[in-house]
Parts: structure tokens; sequence; C-alpha cells
């Protein structure tokens, strides 16, 4: 008996071991990212989890944000234990948009002061454009971002996830272009890419203009995401799946490919090949095509060195 209770104890001891070591590594490997608006996490090797992380705001947009999310993916574009990352909410819903309560970037844009207009002007041009780029760092991230929605995803939620590279979401997530209803026109990214996402102008103008309300099966028929999972927990598990996929393949083919899907958006096909054509003059030579092509052969699954 004395013996059977000592077994169990060292069983206890390891997986008490075990538990601290995962913990001590996923620390680790989320050093630096320290945010007031954002939390992150390492669910899998090469994998960061960017999880919005107002829960008690339904994870709204305030001053902080804007500041917080140009930062983590500034940093996530240079850190190469990052390979891919997945883009969450914590809480009931994905983001409300804009907080409009507390942002005082905002209500500096829109004061009423006596100023010259056309210094005003600048001053609001130089404001927009700065919460433009700090959406637009995560398109220029040159890893893959998979945006995993849950329940709502309004406003300023539509200019983010539609700068990410895959988007998936649950049965009970619904979309709005919310921007009309509060007398502005969306002007982080929505108008640019969101027509470009779901290849249809007439549909997307009707979202723009009205601001109704589009549930996952109708994202999903119109291509604004490709995939809808029963619930929030399946959603991060098929994300981080998919996302650890990914990060098994070569990392310079896996950033090539979104440097050359994202150049070839915005040019024409002969724009398109002639830069691709030039990336690929450096990155053929890479160790990973040799490495790739071996593995292949030997029918093995190639290890690639961090970049």
């Amino acid at each position: 008996m004395i013996q059977s209770m000592m077994r169990r104890n060292r069983n206890a001891q390891r997986s008490l071991n075990k538990v601290i070591s995962i913990q001590a590594k996923a620390m680790t490997s989320t050093t630096g990212y320290e945010f007031e608006t954002l939390k992150i996490t390492s669910p899998k090797q090469f994998i960061k989890n960017v999880e919005l992380n107002r829960p008690d705001k339904r994870n709204a947009m305030n001053t902080t944000f804007w500041k917080d999310i140009y930062n983590c993916f500034t940093k996530l574009s240079d850190d190469p234990d990052c390979r891919v990352i997945v883009l969450s909410g914590a809480g009931k819903m994905f983001t409300a948009g804009l907080d409009l309560y507390e942002n005082e970037i905002f209500k500096s844009l829109l004061s009423s002061d006596s100023q010259d207009s056309s210094r005003k002007s600048f001053k609001i041009l130089k404001g927009i454009q700065e919460l433009q780029e700090s959406f637009n760092v995560i398109e220029k991230c040159p890893k893959p971002v998979i945006a995993a929605v849950h329940n709502g995803c309004i406003g300023g939620g539509i200019d983010m996830i539609a700068c990410c590279d895959m988007r998936y979401c649950t049965q009970d997530a619904w979309f709005q272009i919310k921007e009309v209803d509060i007398g502005l026109a969306a002007d982080l990214g929505t108008l640019q890419r969101f027509p470009k996402i779901i290849g249809n102008d007439s549909l997307y103008r009707e979202l723009a203009y009205t601001g109704r309300k589009f549930d996952a099966e109708e994202a999903k028929s119109i291509g604004f995401v490709s995939r809808i999972l029963p619930d929030k927990n399946t959603l991060l598990e098929a994300a981080i799946l998919i996302a650890e996929q990914i990060a098994s393949k070569s990392p310079v083919a896996v950033q090539g490919i979104k440097v050359n899907s994202v150049y070839s958006r915005d040019h024409g096909v002969y724009q398109g090949l002639e830069y691709m054509a030039t990336w690929n003059s450096t990155m053929l030579q890479s160790e990973d095509v040799g490495k790739a092509v071996s593995a292949a052969i030997q029918k093995e699954t190639p290890v690639f060195s961090k970049l």
C-alpha cells in the first residue's frame, strides 16, 4: 500500500513538472508581448495567438488598442519563433468595433475648436493615416494571419479581418459595416479590401450603404469567410490546426507566397510575374528547396530552420 502511494505521488509529481515545463515554455515564447488590450499566447510551436482582450467592453477598440495592435504585429513580423498568427477575441463577442466612449484619438480628431480648417484637416489626415497603419501592419506582416471570429464583428472589426489572409467563423457569427450608421464612410480598409475579397461590387455597395448585418452563411457564400465552425472552441481548434500545417512548411516559401499574393492583388498580371521572377531569383537559392526535395524523395518530413 505504501509503495502504491509512493508511485502515485511520483506520477503526480511528474505530471506537475510537465505542466510547469509547458507553462514556462509558453511564458518564454511570449516574453516581450505584454499589451493592455491584447493577450499573446503560443498554443503550438511557431504559432502565436493574438487575442483581443477587452471582454468586458466587447473588445471595443479604444485609444490604447491602436498602439497595441501596431506594436504587436510589428514585433511578430520580425519574430523568428512566429510563422503563423491566429487572431481571436476574448469573451462573448469578437469585437464591437470602435470604442466611441474611450477613444481620445477619435475625439481629438473631431473636436470643435477655433483652429483654421485647413490646419485642422492636416491634423485629421495624419490621425486617420496612423489608424490605417495600425491595420496595414497586419497585411504587411509576412506571416499568414488567420482570423477566428465568433459572434459579432462590427465596423472596425471588418477593417481588421479584411487585412487577414484567412477568415474562419462560428455559426453564430455576424458581420456589419457599421460606419454609415454613425455618419461616416469606413476609412480603415473595408472599402478598399472587402470588395476585392468577395468579388461582388453590387453586394459590397449594398452592405456598405445600408449597414445591414450579414450572418455566417452569407459571409461564406460570398467568400468573406472560408469555414464555419459550430462554436468558439471548435473554431480555435480548427484555426490552430491549419496554422500548425502552415507552420510545418518552409517559412521562405510561405512568406514568399504572402508577399507576392498581396503585391499581385494590387498590380497587373505581368507586373506580378515580373515581381515574382525577381523574388524567386534569390529565394530559389534557399536551403529549404533542397531540404523539401530530399525529404519528398526519402518520404520524410522536412524540418526547416528559423527565418
